[in-house]
């Protein structure tokens, strides 16, 4: 009768790592052992309170929306040809969380299991060697690996724009903005800055505190 380890996420595609960022390496395939039992997504998005006196709950702004973060346990183990698990595993996942010389970061990976597929960056790694060969070589590693998205900003632009001239709507000022900046965020035409400014009494534009709440106007 097969043991757990035998059977541990079998039945799915192999699940593994592909390095996709920098190309060409020598060995873009990191194979993980067995197959996650389970996995967890999570996103955040974060909103400002816009301040208006008089209200009892001020209405919230959404200001931008945070990375998806994939989380899963892992096992490794070599047991069964008594190889030293470091070497065949986990050093791999390992060198993915150094920086790399071309990037100047950590290299982009692709986590593919089955029709699975998250594309990040390692943000975190928990190794736990729990079974030992007499010499004290680890046969058997526990891993928590959790995997941050990555989406160049070009493709988020163009899968999610985020002007709504015909809509009326409130933006915070954020330390370095210019009303150029919000323009194009608003309308997608920077030189629509002067319509917020006067929307808003603004005599000069170059001098607005951070923090400020603009009221951006409807385009007619």
């Amino acid at each position: 009768m097969p043991t757990p380890i035998q059977t541990a996420g079998q039945g799915l595609v192999r699940a593994y790592l592909e390095i996709i960022a920098p190309e060409n390496v020598p060995e873009p395939i990191v194979p993980l052992h067995f197959n996650p039992t389970e996995y967890q997504l999570q996103k955040n998005n974060n909103f400002a309170e816009v301040p208006i006196p008089g209200l009892e709950s001020p209405p919230i702004q959404f200001v931008r929306g945070g990375c998806e973060k994939l989380s899963a346990e892992l096992l490794a183990d070599t047991s069964d040809t008594l190889e030293d698990v470091r070497l065949k595993y986990t050093n791999k996942l390992r060198d993915l969380m150094r920086i790399n010389t071309d990037l100047h970061a950590p290299p982009i990976v692709r986590l593919i299991w089955d029709d699975q597929v998250f594309k990040g960056v390692i943000e975190s790694l928990n190794i736990t060697y729990l079974l030992f060969s007499p010499e004290g070589i680890p046969w058997r590693a526990k891993i928590s690996l959790a995997l941050k998205e990555y989406r160049p900003v070009e493709i988020q632009v163009a899968e999610s724009p985020t002007s709504s001239p015909d809509v009326e709507k409130f933006h915070t000022l954020v330390r370095g903005e210019t009303l150029a900046v919000v323009a194009w965020k608003a309308f997608g035409d920077a030189t629509q800055w002067r319509e917020i400014a006067a929307y808003n009494d603004i005599k000069d534009p170059r001098h607005i505190e951070p923090g400020t709440v603009l009221n951006i106007p409807r385009l007619r």
